[in-house]
Order: structure tokens, then sequence, then C-alpha cells
């Protein structure tokens, strides 16, 4: 059987701020059955994280390309792929069933196909809803929690300063960082990303710039 699936890349190499006209939405035929002997496993997408890793993946050189292989430059007219959530729609993988969950590599598309020593892993949800596994129990969340739990180790009521407090490690520091007892200082390129600092994240101080906050 044959899907239409949909799915995101890039039409050129990005150099600073991305653009929607950077990317572009393309169809591609699909089949969903798997072929006898093959371990492939088809999934439908269901997630997908949109992490700031990605953006020096797109450009046409960044040193960061070649620190892990998941960060490699993607190449334009290919596939984007990053961490989300699909469901099995078919599997020529002993260990996987049809609809079973799981978490891992997947593409900016409706659908994927995960080959044989790709990164990815079922996942039992434990009642959380899915969309918590491309946020806070995803490569922000841990990030966040590693960075300031195992790293910074901080003590309560110590005050903590958080550099681009509003992307998606820095709020989840912010908000750590109160849950435990700190003074919590958030720092945010714009008004707005300060406002909501301020309104719904309860940081105790902000700024757009760090000098206006000595």
């Amino acid at each position: 059987m044959e899907v239409a699936n949909r799915y995101i890349t890039i039409k050129n190499q990005i150099e600073g701020e991305p653009k929607e006209s950077n990317f572009e939405l393309r169809t591609l035929a699909l089949d969903i059955s798997v072929d006898p002997g093959s371990n492939d496993i088809i999934v439908k997408n269901l997630y997908v994280s949109i992490d700031p890793y990605q953006l020096n993946r797109m450009k046409s050189f960044s040193s960061s390309q070649k620190a892990i292989g998941f960060a490699a430059a993607i190449t334009p007219g290919e596939t984007v792929d990053a961490y989300g959530v699909a469901k099995v729609v078919a599997s020529g993988n002993p260990e996987f069933e049809k609809d079973d969950l799981v978490v891992g590599l997947i593409t900016w598309g409706e659908y994927s196909v995960l080959k044989e020593g790709s990164m990815f892993r079922k996942l039992d949800p434990l009642g959380f809803p899915l969309s918590y596994q491309v946020g806070i129990l995803g490569f922000s969340g841990l990030t966040a929690y590693g960075g300031f739990f195992e790293v910074c180790k901080p003590k309560k009521g110590e005050k903590v300063f958080v550099s681009a407090a509003s992307g998606s490690v820095g709020n989840l520091v912010g908000q750590y960082a109160k849950l435990f007892g700190c003074y919590v200082v958030g720092c945010a390129g714009t008004k707005e990303k300060v406002a909501l600092l301020k309104e719904k994240l309860g940081f105790d101080a902000h700024s757009t710039t760090r000098k206006s906050l000595i």
C-alpha cells in the first residue's frame, strides 16, 4: 500500500536567521508495507521536536556538525531528521508490533522509515502526554535538568542567572531553580520574551540585556 508522504526540507543552506522561504513542503510516494526478511519499521509521526541545534545543521558549515552523528549537516532536498514520537504502522522487526509507540530520531514528515541500528526505542508513556517526550522529557528537558542539578549543583537561596531564558532549555532551568528555592534572574532577547519570563515563568528579575541587570 502506498501513501503520499509529505515532508519538509530546506531549499538551500541557511546563513543567519531562518525564513519561511528557506523551507519547502514536498510529497513522495511511500510504500508502507515491509518486505519479507527486512528489519525496517515504518512509523506514523505524531510529535517532532524543533531544537536549536537544527539550525547549525542547516548552515553551509558549523563545527557542531562533526561533534556527533545526529548533528551532521542537512543536505537541501533531503528529509530533516529530528527527535520525536511515532506509532508503528508496519514492522519487520520482531521486537516491534503494529501500534507500538516509539521515541527517537524520526523525520519532519508524516511518515518515517526506521532502519536497524537507528536511534529509537519502544516508548511506555507512563500516563504522561506524548508531547512531553519532545519537551520536558526530551532533549531540552534532560539538558536543563542535568545542567542545573548535576553540573551546577545549586543550593537553596542562591542567585541563578539564566541566559537565553525564554528558550527551550533556559525556561526549564529557570523553573527548576524557582521550584528549588533559588532567586532567578533571566535574560532574553526581546521585550516579548522578557514578558514571558515575568508573567508566566515567574522569574524574579529579567531584562533584554545583561548590562541592565548589573
